[in-house]
């Protein structure tokens, strides 16, 4: 092992920075989804002021390191071979564990997930050593640690959700969705409140434990922390009023000034939870080449020491999680889960619905119902008028108003640098998120429409986090495992899988990139009606031909299937038709939300023919679930198969209803209008056709020539795949009509 340990820093360099740069794609929903919620500037210049936050918080880090060098294991009992096991272990895992979290949009905890492993890792090295090094487990690793963490998760993310609503409830209160209403009078002294608080926590998070700053300077802070937050309060509650009456938005500033601030606190501060273990490691191969000891009979004890990682390496990984906050794909996916669980307005949904959300919104209801009725009417008509939404101001295509977007970064800053001086252990992602969440149920974002979607997808969000910590330990643990007994060749075979598994990752991204709606998004940004029923027209026939397409493909293969007696492809089918039953709920849930922004008078012209059409394509599903189920049912208990006779039948039954369907796909992609009657009457001849096949069915099933179960199920088939036809038919019309001009 000692002559491939050159390869092996090298190799472990190379996974830090790939892990470095999917912890930045997870992290940056912390810092950025306030401004980028609020649409206070452009994503690319949020980037720009979050990546200076970064380089910013990189200068003044402390680069404090004893979480990976000795928070979680004793590295006096540990030799360097070990130390570098857990190690690896470590960097592999956090890889794999960031990669999977950001490929399924979902935040996450990076200081979490990296003492977990540690633990994992650790604990997995430990069992080998309890009986030839005469130390016990609790000898040889910290368990306080990881009981201190569940507990600070917890408390975080419970604190969080409270407080954030109590805030968010009572700030709405005063200002209402109509903020702009008596504003001069009001926003010195907020903007004053919550630009001070940014500054408190940049003090306790960033400058405080600069490396930099001299211990005198830390004392007289700490002494004189109230003056310096009174003297802040009044210089800027004064600057906030003269900035407002210079006609300046102060509350984007004020977001953005969080944003930096968030930023640097996270590179100050959590950085060095990315670059702490490798650094870790090279310190251990450098130790092992200057004593010239061999691995397996060199103790770490000097890990004990304390240790700060090099200005150099800190501002490289600051530049190169700048470098992945401008480029990565999937810092967008995951900030846009935070977005899509708390933005104001209904619309397309991220999550579905789930038991635990439909019980959890149904208890909700129930105590909201008996507290309602205890207060009085007029103090419920009240606070009602409060949150009249009807006068809401809001940037166009953003998820919130500026007033709830400085609320969830202003009170997440305090939260956090609450904690830190209290020193308690907190996890910046859970709070964040946790606080955006209390925030927008407060302000009544989950709707009764909305509420059940938006409860499942905190579940998950939040189940995630729990699973975070037991997949980093056992992930890590096997992976030391794995290392300990076949030591070089089970780290080169590990290290190979983990490349190959993040840079099959990255290929399948680029070329599979995440499904993305435009029209949608485009027509939920402009304000213009005519773009607007342009968009939907457009939207309805892309949806339409893709759900079109798909019941052909299915209608084939279900008749294929049914003839070849192909089970396997029967259930695959009935499991096709529920998933194309969802897609075809969120296309019309889209283009329902997207014909809302019309006048009433639009809304009438085309959502009849928009209603018709989509319970078309939801009828023509019905009918191949009819035929599926049945046919999967028949041939999953071995019954005889279909005759020759019926075979060469269906097949021209199968040709005709193809027929109709393409009929349909080309007028829903051409709108042919003059071909309209034509079309209509080939349909028709195709629908008749089928009816004559249907009687002839009939007949013999009443002249009882035929097996009963068989003749019925084909006369099933027969029926619904005439239904489809029929259906197709009505499409057509529907289709002219929905195009016409308004």
């Amino acid at each position: 092992m000692a002559t491939m340990l050159p390869i092996i820093l090298g190799i472990v360099i190379l996974l830090a920075i790939m892990g470095l740069c999917a912890g930045v794609s997870n992290d940056a929903c912390n810092f950025m989804s306030s401004a980028v919620g609020t649409k206070s500037a452009s994503y690319r210049i949020v980037t720009i002021i979050a990546s200076a936050g970064i380089l910013a918080g990189a200068a003044i880090s402390n680069g404090m390191m004893e979480i990976a060098r000795n928070g979680v294991f004793a590295p006096e009992y540990f030799y360097a071979n070990e130390l570098i096991y857990i190690f690896l272990a470590v960097i592999i895992s956090n890889l794999i564990l960031l990669d999977v979290f950001n490929k399924l949009g979902l935040p996450t905890s990076t200081s979490v997930s990296l003492v977990f492993e540690l633990i994992g890792a650790t604990f997995a090295i430990a069992i080998f050593k309890t009986n030839s090094s005469g130390a016990g487990l609790s000898d040889l690793i910290n368990t306080g640690k990881a009981m201190t963490m569940i507990l600070g998760i917890f408390v975080s993310v419970a604190i969080a959700f409270v407080f954030s609503i109590v805030i968010q409830w009572l700030t709405r209160i005063i200002f209402t969705f109509n903020y702009k209403k008596n504003l001069k009078y009001k926003i010195g002294v907020f903007g004053g409140i919550a630009t001070t608080a940014l500054v408190y926590f940049m003090l306790i998070k960033g400058l405080k434990d600069a490396s930099f700053i001299n211990a005198g300077t830390k004392a007289w802070i700490d002494t004189n922390t109230g003056v310096i937050l009174a003297g802040c309060l009044v210089f800027f509650s004064i600057l906030m009023e003269i900035l407002y009456l210079c006609k300046i938005n102060v509350l984007k500033v004020i977001v953005l000034i969080g944003t930096f601030a968030l930023a640097m606190a996270f590179a100050g501060n959590d950085l060095v939870n990315f670059i702490g273990v490798p650094l870790a490691c090279l310190d251990t191969y450098l130790e092992v080449r200057q004593s010239g000891a061999a691995l397996d009979q060199h103790l770490m004890g000097s890990l004990n020491s304390p240790a700060t990682a090099s200005f150099i390496y800190i501002m490289l990984a600051g530049l190169i999680m700048v470098v992945t906050l401008l480029t990565s794909k999937k810092a967008k996916d995951v900030l846009q889960t935070s977005l899509d669980l708390s933005k104001q307005n209904a619309g397309d949904e991220s999550f579905g619905s789930s038991y635990a959300a439909r019980a959890v919104v149904r208890f909700s209801n129930s105590m909201a119902a008996a507290v309602s009725e205890s207060v009085p009417e007029k103090a419920k008509a009240w606070v009602n008028s409060r949150f009249n939404q009807k006068d809401m101001i809001m940037e166009d295509g953003a998820s919130f108003d500026l007033i709830r977007g400085l609320v969830s970064i202003v009170l997440a800053s305090m939260l956090i640098a609450l904690g830190t001086s209290l020193k308690l252990p907190l996890s910046t992602t859970y709070v964040v998120f946790m606080v955006s969440m209390g925030a927008s149920l407060a302000d009544r974002a989950w709707s009764r429409e909305s509420a059940v979607f938006r409860v499942t997808g905190v579940i998950s969000v939040i189940g995630g986090w729990l699973i975070t910590a037991v997949a980093a330990f056992l992930l890590a643990f096997l992976i030391a495992i794995i290392f300990q007994l076949t030591q070089t060749a089970g780290m080169v075979v590990m290290v190979a899988l983990a490349l190959f598994f993040v840079l099959k990752d990255i290929s399948n991204k680029n070329h599979e990139d995440k499904a993305e709606d435009k029209l949608f998004d485009e027509a939920m940004q402009t304000t213009d009606k005519d773009t607007i029923a342009s968009l939907i027209i457009r939207h309805n026939s892309e949806s339409m031909q893709q759900l079109i397409a798909d019941t052909r493909e299915m209608y084939i293969g279900v008749t294929k299937a049914f003839i070849d007696e192909d089970i396997k492809k029967l259930r695959n089918i009935i499991s096709q038709c529920k998933i194309e039953k969802t897609t075809m709920k969120t296309m019309k849930r889209k283009e329902l939300q997207m014909m809302r922004r019309l006048d009433g008078h639009d809304i009438f012209k085309k959502n009849t023919w928009f209603h018709l059409n989509y319970n078309c394509v939801e009828q023509a599903l019905y009918s191949l679930r009819r035929i599926c189920e049945p046919c999967k049912e028949y041939v999953d208990n071995s019954f005889s198969p279909l005759s020759e006779e019926y075979i060469e039948e269906l097949s021209s039954v199968m040709i005709k209803t193809l027929k109709a369907i393409d009929d349909a796909g080309f007028m829903l992609k051409y709108v042919a209008a003059d071909k309209l009657a034509e079309m209509t009457d080939s349909v028709k001849r195709n629908e008749d056709f089928i009816m004559d096949v249907c009687i002839r069915q009939m007949d013999r099933i009443q002249n009882k020539q035929e097996n009963l179960d068989l003749a019925v199920l084909y006369l099933n088939i027969l029926q619904e795949s005439m239904e489809i036809v029929t259906e197709m038919r009505h499409i057509l019309r529907n289709t002219v009509k929905l195009n016409e001009k308004i």
